[in-house]
């Protein structure tokens, strides 16, 4: 008999999980005992051999064992996109569910929660720690040591910058509740085999270094063929055995024409969670990566090296690449006429122009806050965000990219002497980054 399929309230993690992730689940499932923990068909190495002894003692689920149809509530931890969960859950869970959101990545994702807590820490599980300690939960040693292992993973064992205070109070907690740091190192000993050590010498060999502010970066490409786990090892020891501030290390595959990008950084001033953000990616400031599929490696080695370098010149700019003349309305146009000209010219926003002042944007997202059908003979300005972001048309892609990512907006209206003269959209960069542009 087919066991039947998992219902109601779901806590899950993002793909390619990790111990701090595993661990944030886990909590959830103890502050929320009626919760399955899924755990995504990807899962890190370490992570993996964790499961296979602890299968018989931890109670967890894969996305394909839930009727996501059937689910009430899902909660989320450790990430904040959609895209960073398992493909299934977007593709099949009701749009309507309730999320509930605990992250401690300081960038805004396009998951919207009803609750939870959003917070820049080490870990998420520190966040979760606290509320189990405000709820006085029971805590035996292993899921103590589990908690431990994914607080020492994100924190670099509390010496990476992003570590806080609360995440040494929640470690001196996890220790009074007998986790055991043998067991946590054994846990986080990387696996370095014969296809890392390749990888490292390869990405060694095409190595570049340059300066950004003063910090010494470290940059290589290389093609790797078939699955290679612990890439973000190999970064690691590239980033130290080059003796760089930070290292980024771009990793084709050829046969599934996609690119892996993995950076670390030892400064606060090089914020990698914030560069992978424009590439589609996420992570916190001293680790992050990004996977980009049908893409040119050479396009996204000038994406990464113009993120990196902010507001140095490019040989493109946005002027090469903005659109205009520039579509827009007054603030006295109607949302009815705003929507007739969105559908008519296939835009998703408009600049909102009175004699010559650019005063605000209207977008296809502003419609929802249209609560009745008479609201459509309401003038733009009821509607429109004031506060406009703008880009000047000497910058380049990747930084328009950034500051679209950064403020979570699809446009950005070209100013040049106080006049708007183009839009760049979020689209048109990427184009050009995938190296779609027309010719």
């Amino acid at each position: 008999m087919r066991p039947s399929r998992i219902t109601g309230r779901v806590a899950t993690g993002h793909r390619n999980c990790d111990f701090d992730a595993l661990a944030s689940v886990i909590a959830l499932t103890m502050l929320y005992p009626d919760a399955t923990a899924v755990i995504p068909r990807s899962v890190n190495p370490n992570v993996r051999r964790f499961l296979s002894m602890h299968k018989d003692l931890l109670r967890v689920a894969e996305p394909a064992d839930v009727d996501w149809s059937a689910v009430t509530h899902l909660m989320v931890a450790d990430a904040n996109r959609w895209n960073r969960l398992d493909p299934i859950i977007f593709e099949r869970i009701d749009p309507q569910v309730p999320v509930s959101l605990w992250d401690h990545h300081p960038d805004i994702g396009d998951i919207t929660p009803v609750d939870g807590i959003q917070e820049t820490v080490g870990a998420t599980i520190t966040l979760l720690l606290r509320e189990i300690q405000t709820q006085r939960k029971n805590l035996p040693p292993i899921p103590a040591t589990l908690f431990l292992a994914g607080l020492y993973e994100d924190t670099g064992s509390l010496s990476f910058n992003s570590t806080t205070a609360e995440d040494a109070r929640a470690a001196a907690y996890l220790l009074e509740r007998k986790a055991d740091l043998d067991i946590v190192r054994r846990l986080l000993r990387p696996a370095y085999g014969l296809r890392q050590k390749e990888a490292l010498f390869a990405l060694l060999s095409v190595a570049e270094r340059f300066k950004i502010d003063g910090f010494n970066v470290g940059l290589g490409r290389i093609d790797i063929s078939g699955h290679l786990e612990n890439l973000a090892l190999v970064v690691r020891m590239f980033l130290e055995i080059m003796n760089v501030d930070a290292a980024f290390g771009i990793f084709f595959q050829p046969e599934r024409n996609r690119c892996m990008v993995i950076g670390r950084s030892t400064v606060e001033e090089i914020n990698v969670g914030a560069i992978m953000q424009g590439l589609r990616g996420g992570g916190h400031p001293g680790a992050g990566s990004s996977l980009l599929k049908a893409v040119n490696p050479e396009a996204v080695t000038a994406m990464l090296t113009e993120l990196l370098q902010g507001n140095r010149r490019s040989s493109v700019t946005v002027s090469d690449l903005m659109s205009f003349p520039v579509i827009s309305v007054t603030s006295r146009t109607t949302m009815d006429e705003v929507a007739q000209i969105l559908r008519r010219q296939g835009c998703t926003g408009l600049p909102v122009i009175n004699d010559d002042v650019l005063c605000g944007v209207i977008s296809r997202r502003d419609f929802k806050r249209i609560g009745k059908e008479a609201q459509l003979k309401a003038p733009v300005k009821a509607f429109m965000r004031t506060q406009v972001h703008t880009i000047t048309p000497d910058r380049s892609p990747g930084e328009a990219v950034a500051l679209m990512v950064k403020h979570d907006i699809g446009r950005l209206p070209v100013v040049a002497d106080g006049a708007v003269i183009g839009i760049i959209t979020r689209s048109d960069a990427m184009l050009y980054f995938y190296d779609l542009l027309p010719d």
